[in-house]
């Protein structure tokens, strides 16, 4: 059985930064394509960023992160890890970590497993 388990998500100010961890297990995911969604209080669930190594090891960020916040992983420990800098208000949400067999995509339906979510405060 597929599992994922987020860490890292906390309160911090604008302009901060925070670590966010997905711990997977049940299987290997070497072939798996991981990624971040987050989902803010009476909106609908979004991609935020997701890898793969299938296709070349790709990488995608929604617009409104680029070159704030960056998506790794580390096969051997069947992790993926969200470095959120420069962090701003509207960053507030829970985040999730979701992952997919193959290449990464963007669309929420892509995703079959599902992590139960973390919470991030950005304060102003």
């Amino acid at each position: 059985q597929v599992q994922l388990v987020e860490s890292g998500g906390g309160l911090v100010q604008a302009g901060g930064s925070l670590r966010l961890s997905c711990a997977g297990s049940g299987r290997t995911f070497s072939s798996h394509a991981m990624a971040w969604f987050r989902q803010a209080p009476g909106k609908e669930r979004e991609f935020v960023a997701a890898i793969s190594l299938l296709g070349g090891g790709t990488i995608y960020y929604t617009n409104s992160v680029k070159g704030r916040f960056t998506i790794s992983r580390d096969n051997a420990k069947n992790t993926v890890y969200l470095q959120m800098n420069s962090l701003k208000p509207e960053d507030t949400a829970v985040y999730y970590c979701a992952t997919k067999f193959g290449v990464a995509a963007t669309a929420v339906n892509d995703y079959v497993y599902w992590g139960q979510g973390t919470q991030v405060t950005v304060t102003v």
